[in-house]
């Protein structure tokens, strides 16, 4: 794999490496340190024994933890891919400053804080009055008025770190060649509400709720992957409630009862562009505004007639590592949170490609 670092990325790095620039104890991360060497038993190696004589291997063990291995492996990658860029920003940091003939803090000074304006004192006031209600009894402006100011600065300077990184990477040239982990495939049921042709190449599955807020930022990327795979993808709808969200799991079953008269995607979307609109009298108004036949709806929702389709659906995200909203299975292959459409892009294409 071959990836030019991203801004995002590059600016996160940034961050790290001036830190440890800035910091006291300026030491590079596990400096000195020897790597762990890593002790892995075979997959038939007995772990554990018991009933007198019956024996728990490795595999049985690692099947059951499955789900939290793999976010291992995935953290283990975010850690190393992250020490490349804090190296790959430093080394670039330092060869642009000793062509200025400066030093890196110098560097940085010139390019990013000498061009960030300080605050007014009409500026820091208004922010502090904002925040005065959530400070301790007694905190006054003045002893705060050095942390205000670093904080109203720090969006401009991010900016204009961003700024700088850009035209960095525009001339350093800096790849990421490291892999990341396979994602494992994991057997999911597609059933539910779908759109796209049934012999679609790829299918996503998705586990949503109607209460999530990044369920809704979601929605609008789920509708530019089916524009920009018109054809290629089906996608199936399952219901994902989280139980701290208290309307939600009402909202999953008025979209089933929406489903029943055929109208679930346009109930669906309805939902998602009115999150603050999910009470059950809300619920019965947003199909009453589609036209469904309004009493068969509401019979249906005040029932609870869909609930079990709702529990079903939840039990069949947890069964595959479903532990938030919203999570994709795109031919098995996970995607966790509200991804960029460049993350679905990247797991269809593959999967395009594989067929």
């Amino acid at each position: 794999m071959k990836e030019l670092l991203g801004t995002a990325a590059l600016t996160a790095a940034f961050a790290l490496v001036w830190a440890c620039a800035c910091s006291k104890d300026n030491k590079p991360a596990g400096g000195g340190a020897v790597a762990a060497r890593s002790f892995e038993p075979p997959p038939d190696t007995v772990v554990g024994i018991w009933g007198g004589g019956k024996k728990i291997t490795l595999a049985e063990v690692d099947q059951k933890i499955a789900n939290q291995l793999q976010d291992m492996e995935q953290k283990k990658y975010e850690l190393r891919l992250q020490a490349i860029e804090s190296m790959a920003v430093d080394a670039v940091l330092e060869e642009e400053a000793k062509k200025k003939g400066i030093t890196k803090e110098q560097y940085f000074q010139a390019e990013v804080d000498s061009k960030v304006p300080a605050p007014s004192e009409e500026e820091m006031r208004k922010f502090f009055d904002q925040v005065a209600p959530q400070l301790p009894p007694g905190a006054s402006f003045e002893e705060l008025k050095d942390r205000i100011a670093r904080s109203l600065t720090g969006p401009k300077r991010e900016a204009l770190a961003k700024q700088l990184f850009e035209q960095l990477k525009a001339t350093a040239a800096v790849e990421v060649k490291l892999e990341p982990p396979p994602k494992p495939r994991k057997q999911v049921e597609a059933k539910g509400p779908s759109r796209g042709p049934e012999n679609a190449k790829v299918t996503i599955v998705e586990f949503s709720d109607f209460e999530c807020p990044f369920c809704s930022r979601a929605h609008d990327t789920v509708e530019e992957v089916m524009q920009a795979y018109a054809g290629k993808v089906r996608l199936f709808f399952r219901h994902y409630p989280l139980p701290f969200h208290k309307k939600a799991g009402k909202a999953a079953e008025a979209a089933s009862c929406a489903h029943e008269q055929g109208r679930f995607w346009e109930y669906h979307d309805l939902l998602f562009k009115n999150q603050q609109k999910l009470e059950v009298p809300d619920l019965k108004e947003h199909a009453k505004s589609l036209g469904l036949d309004q009493a068969r709806f509401e019979q249906c929702l005040d029932s609870g007639k869909n609930l079990q389709t709702i529990q079903e659906d939840m039990q069949a995200g947890q069964k595959v590592g479903v532990d938030g909203t919203p999570a994709f299975f795109i031919n098995g292959v996970m995607l966790s949170g509200a991804q960029p459409l460049e993350e679905f892009k990247k797991v269809i294409d593959q999967e395009l490609a594989a067929h």
